[in-house]
């Protein structure tokens, strides 16, 4: 069993129920964690010089590129991590597909029970990596993308080490959304001393009115100095390299990105079963890094 998929358990439910900060420890409006340096939050966007190294434009129809992405079903079987509903399946339009210009992943109320590594699940849906495909360390990435409502849905843009080992080979949240909170996106990083399990992790969050009926643009900024989460080139939340070590900064080996749309977990919450089939829509992803 590989151990790089999220093993954490969220304590924010009922900060993000309030509409507060959630999984932060940040100090004040700029979301810098306390005693992390620079406060100073950089500006949005792509660094100017910075160039085009990766990219999908999900502009060929039908399955997603198997040169860019592979499927995540390691715990279809034994059941996901957080307490998550889903099953996700492999090589399956209806849960994963490109389609007039996006990538659309789906959950829908469903048993599939002819799937050899089914688990019981009541919901399908779909989880692509770019693990053994591609990783990269540093480099600003821009995910445009339009989110599911409804309650019990909970996608994820975001990245984990390739080591393999959570949380000790770290994990940058790039976005977390859930449907009873559609308003609310979440940037969050997780390190063996930073983590969920612990409740020590580090993050932000900031509100997109309309994240479920409109695309917008999540991005990251990544450097060997800091982790900077933004939206529609505003950023929100920074975490600067604290200078103790692989404990509090994995994050100067490569990662590698996954989109998911879970449903149900400790952060998903109570499912309504009226709302599927839902869709997360992605419309492009683009990885950028210096051109020197």
């Amino acid at each position: 069993m590989k151990t790089n998929n999220r093993a954490r358990t969220y304590v924010c439910l009922a900060a993000l129920s309030l509409g507060l900060a959630a999984c932060g420890g940040s100090d004040g409006a700029s979301g810098t964690p306390a005693g992390n340096g620079n406060t100073t939050m950089p500006a949005g966007g792509v660094p100017e010089g910075w160039k085009l190294v990766w990219a999908d434009e999900f502009d060929v129809d039908g399955l997603p590129d198997a040169s860019r992405w592979e499927y995540d079903t390691d715990r279809n079987q034994a059941g996901w991590y957080n307490n998550e509903l889903q099953y996700y399946a492999r090589d399956r339009a209806e849960n994963a597909v490109v389609s007039n210009g996006k990538l659309v992943i789906t959950a829908r109320k469903e048993q599939l029970k002819t799937a050899s590594d089914w688990g019981g699940q009541n919901y399908t849906s779909a989880r692509l990596v770019t693990r053994g495909k591609a990783s990269w360390t540093y480099g600003f990435y821009e995910i445009r993308a339009k989110l599911p409502c409804g309650r019990g849905t909970w996608p994820a843009i975001w990245m984990l080490g390739t080591g393999g080992v959570w949380p000790s080979d770290g994990e940058i949240d790039i976005m977390e959304q859930v449907g009873s909170a559609p308003s609310t996106v979440l940037g969050t990083i997780h390190t063996e001393l930073y983590n969920g399990a612990k409740g020590t992790q580090r993050g932000g969050s900031t509100q997109v009115s309309d994240a479920c009926t409109a695309f917008h643009t999540y991005q990251l900024n990544w450097t060997k100095d800091r982790i900077v989460i933004g939206v529609d080139n505003k950023n929100y939340f920074q975490f600067a390299n604290p200078g103790n070590g692989y404990g509090g900064w994995p994050f100067d080996k490569p990662q590698y990105l996954l989109l998911n749309l879970a449903i149900g977990g400790t952060l998903g919450g109570s499912v309504d079963d009226t709302i599927f089939p839902v869709q997360m829509e992605v419309d492009y992803v683009r990885v950028y890094q210096p051109a020197s």
